[in-house]
């Protein structure tokens, strides 16, 4: 039996044949804890992208090792979502379940009570008939940490998923997170507090377009490495400001 999550092999994922993540090769463990962290524009969205089948390789390739990537829970940023539609609190958590009844099959009476569960563990009983969009940042990433709970997917990627929301929701939803790791998921996490990550979360990736360091968080967040990943960002920048204006002349 594998211990490997996601195996990657030398790995290029982009935007119209424009790269945005380089020659990425190495393992996500079964059941380890991984925060990705980089420069902005280092590609970290772009991966999670890439290993839930959202974006496909330019080239190289993507295992997933212990389920179908359909049935990995992804949490993307709060910005990439409409809370406009018109859904309750509950409806918005029984969305989790979409894999055992289709998108629009019908919720049973023990999947509503697992998503009341799964919001009075996320500190929202009570919110069951409230619109999901009349919620707070920080009540509304609650909401999504409920769904997540009900998807009881073996691998997790979240996205930024403390961005804009207050210490005590952020120290209630990095409990989930810790308790996820504890029961044996995946769980990989797009992150940019360093001294969180190195609290809390094991594993590193440090990202800046291309593999600066993957390993132990104590070794790959080291000034070096930091230092060397925000020249490698700094240099792609203004390789491609170069190519915007040479492109205009």
């Amino acid at each position: 039996m594998t211990n490997r999550a996601i195996s990657i092999e030398n790995l290029t994922l982009g935007y119209d044949s424009h790269p945005a993540v380089h020659h990425l090769a190495g393992e996500f463990k079964k059941a380890s804890l991984t925060a990705i962290v980089g420069p902005n524009g280092a590609g970290k969205s772009t991966l999670l992208k890439g290993l839930v089948g959202m974006l496909k390789p330019l080239d190289g390739h993507i295992w997933v090792h212990i389920c179908q990537p359909s049935e990995i829970g992804f949490l993307p940023q709060q910005a990439q979502l409409d809370t406009s539609f018109p859904i309750s609190v509950l409806d918005t958590v029984c969305l989790g379940f979409y894999r055992s009844c289709g998108l629009f099959g019908g919720v049973s009476g023990a999947m509503i009570g697992q998503a009341k569960r799964a919001l009075a563990e996320v500190g929202l009983q009570g919110f069951e008939n409230r619109p999901a969009g009349a919620l707070s940042r920080g009540q509304f990433q609650r909401v999504l940490f409920a769904r997540l709970m009900v998807q009881d997917a073996p691998v997790i990627l979240l996205d930024e998923p403390f961005t804009a929301i207050d210490d005590k929701t952020c120290s209630d939803l990095l409990s989930i997170i810790t308790r996820w790791h504890g029961e044996g998921r995946t769980v990989i996490a797009v992150l940019h507090d360093y001294a969180q990550i190195r609290d809390a979360f094991p594993q590193t990736l440090l990202l800046a377009r291309e593999c600066v360091g993957w390993g132990p968080t104590c070794e790959v967040l080291s000034p070096d490495n930091l230092a060397r990943a925000q020249q490698m960002s700094q240099a792609w920048f203004e390789d491609a400001s170069v190519c915007v204006r040479e492109d205009a002349a």
